[in-house]
């Protein structure tokens, strides 16, 4: 699903690019779990709490893709950010492409 970890990292950018964290947040499973490593924030479990998290607090810079590796479990990308700094997001994908759980690490 390395296609689809990209598009979530698409969709990142263009909701910080527009402030819009609608069309980012419809990529998340109802049920959806975001949990954050070496950052005081979450977890958040759901889609609206998701969505009220970013639009609470977004974030204000991109992320550039370096790599997406994949397997059974999901995607992991390894990303820069645009300001500085790098991270990985590990990905889990419901059967219908949507993600059930997403963990950020900040580095």
């Amino acid at each position: 699903m390395a296609d689809s970890a990209e598009e979530h990292a698409a969709r990142f950018n263009a909701a910080v690019r527009s402030g819009d964290w609608a069309a980012f947040a419809d990529g998340f499973a109802v049920d959806a779990r975001m949990d954050f490593v070496n950052v005081p924030a979450g977890p958040f479990v759901g889609r609206t709490a998701i969505a009220t998290a970013y639009r609470d607090n977004p974030p204000d810079d991109t992320i550039e893709v370096r790599s997406v590796s994949s397997d059974d479990l999901g995607d992991v990308i390894e990303f820069e950010w645009t300001r500085g700094g790098a991270g990985a997001m590990a990905l889990t994908w419901t059967p219908g492409g949507l993600v059930s759980r997403l963990v950020v690490e900040f580095r």
